[in-house]
């Protein structure tokens, strides 16, 4: 007994160590995952679906997506900077791509890899539904839903091992590959409902930080939900975000604090 009870401590002390606190939501969550670890095999996976994808580059639409981008990641900085939290940012490589893909999907992988398909781009409309699209991804990246999602399963799967720091790179390279699909369907993590209401959140936030109206993020997810009116099943983006009422519910909280960001950043 005491000897379970030793290790149900230790496991308790180890996971308060290793919660960590997001700077914009100040939510904690369980990250034990090494994030450089995370963002290179990111850059790896990211590399094989750019090499095997039809990249848009030149056009007007994929330099919307630089320039979005852009913006939102040099806000993100910036925020983190004015905390002295810049250095959570080191293991970031930026890169923003159009890849031509019908479906309505856009994802952020670890480490700062975004990838745009063309098929939304018609829902977005301009560059403020852009910013609701790329400051929601983002987030995701940012706030460690990847790292998140993966020491969900290390705990899951390996139990104390983790807590021994023994995880060997097979069991590391399984896990990652479980969490991120490799190929065709990189990056479409299954967060869940808090990460994704997180992201609802942050998203927002960034998007005002960039100078993009936050108002409009509500007409931009009511976009979204027609687009899959009649559907058989929802497009990937929308498969396991909240319900429109809940989500516009949830986006109406965080307004005032996101117009606050926007107003400073020159917005009306």
């Amino acid at each position: 007994m005491k000897l379970i009870n030793t290790i149900g401590i230790g496991a308790m002390m180890f996971a308060a160590v290793a919660c960590s606190t997001n700077p914009i939501t100040g939510r904690r969550s369980l990250q034990l995952a090494n994030d450089a670890e995370i963002a290179s095999m990111a850059a790896q996976e990211y590399q094989k679906t750019i090499t095997q994808s039809k990249i848009i580059s030149g056009t007007t639409q994929a330099k919307s997506v630089a320039n979005v981008g852009t913006r939102i990641k040099n806000a993100a900085y910036n925020y983190y900077k004015t905390l002295g939290r810049e250095g959570d940012l080191t293991n970031y490589q930026w890169e923003f791509k159009l890849i031509d893909n019908k479906q309505i999907n856009a994802w952020c992988m670890p480490g700062g890899k975004v990838a745009v398909y063309t098929g939304i781009m018609p829902v977005t409309q301009n560059d403020t539904g852009l910013a609701v699209v790329m400051g929601h991804e983002v987030s995701h990246a940012l706030a460690g839903h990847g790292n998140e999602r993966i020491s969900q399963a290390m705990v899951a799967q390996l139990g104390g091992a983790v807590i021994g720091s023994q995880v060997s790179g097979g069991q590391w390279g399984a896990i990652f590959e479980q969490v991120y699909p490799i190929g065709a369907q990189v990056g479409l993590m299954a967060y869940g409902r808090k990460q994704e209401l997180e992201a609802d959140q942050m998203g927002l936030y960034l998007m005002g930080m960039a100078g993009y109206d936050p108002r409009q993020a509500i007409p931009f997810w009511q976009r979204m939900e027609s687009a899959s009116a009649g559907a058989q099943r929802p497009p990937e983006f929308l498969s396991t975000h909240p319900g429109p009422e809940n989500r516009q519910a949830a986006l109406n909280s965080y307004m005032d604090k996101a117009l606050t960001y926007y107003r400073a950043a020159g917005g009306k």
